[in-house]
């Protein structure tokens, strides 16, 4: 009887074990200067970037990863790791930090500009080759309208995908291999946009 009381003491008394939570990190710490920044964002056409759009598979907060050696098809949460915020609004973010380099962006539905910009993420997982061996995978379809008179036209289209090693098969190494992975594909972005008007 005393063991038992010890038992559910004990069971009582055990904090439960708390998630992760996890972002892309600070960003650029260095910002550009003024003069620099200045002539680069009037040389192009200022921008609206809407919400990202996701699967429902992608909607939440877990940090998600696949065992492609195993089965690849089944997306996998990890138990005690999640992102700050949905996927889609990290990568929005990042991707407007990266823009706003370059260029003025605005939000989309909040402006009179008429290019805008849609995104729809369509992987953002760590992926498994092997136990040991994984990389953050970010996959997203890039479209670019222009609204006019008769509603919004399609400019341009780009599908993205790029893949960064992980240091470790665990959700800190995925967490950092996806946030290089999407700085990259921000980047890729950017340099696509560039000469579109």
């Amino acid at each position: 009887m005393i063991f038992l009381a010890t038992l559910l003491g004990c069971a009582l008394t055990e904090k439960p074990v708390r998630a992760n939570v996890y972002d892309f990190g600070p960003g650029a710490l260095v910002a550009a200067p003024a003069a620099a920044s200045v002539a680069a964002a009037e040389a192009l056409p200022p921008l609206a970037l809407g919400d990202v759009d996701v699967s429902q598979a992608l909607d939440g907060q877990a940090v998600l990863y696949r065992l492609n050696y195993q089965d690849a098809q089944q997306l996998r949460p990890y138990a005690y790791a999640r992102w700050s915020a949905p996927p889609a609004q990290l990568v929005r973010q990042r991707l407007r930090e990266t823009l706003s380099r370059s260029r003025t962006v605005l939000k989309a539905g909040e402006s009179t500009v008429p290019l805008v910009l849609h995104i729809d993420l369509e992987e953002f997982s760590q992926q498994f080759a092997a136990p040991a061996q994984s990389s953050g995978v970010i996959r997203l379809h890039a479209t670019l309208t222009r609204i006019t008179a008769g509603g919004e036209l399609p400019v341009a289209q780009r599908s993205v995908v790029v893949q960064r090693p992980a240091a470790s098969a665990d959700a800190p190494g995925g967490v950092a291999a996806l946030s290089e992975a999407t700085d990259a594909a921000a980047q890729e972005i950017a340099q696509w946009l560039a000469p579109l008007r």
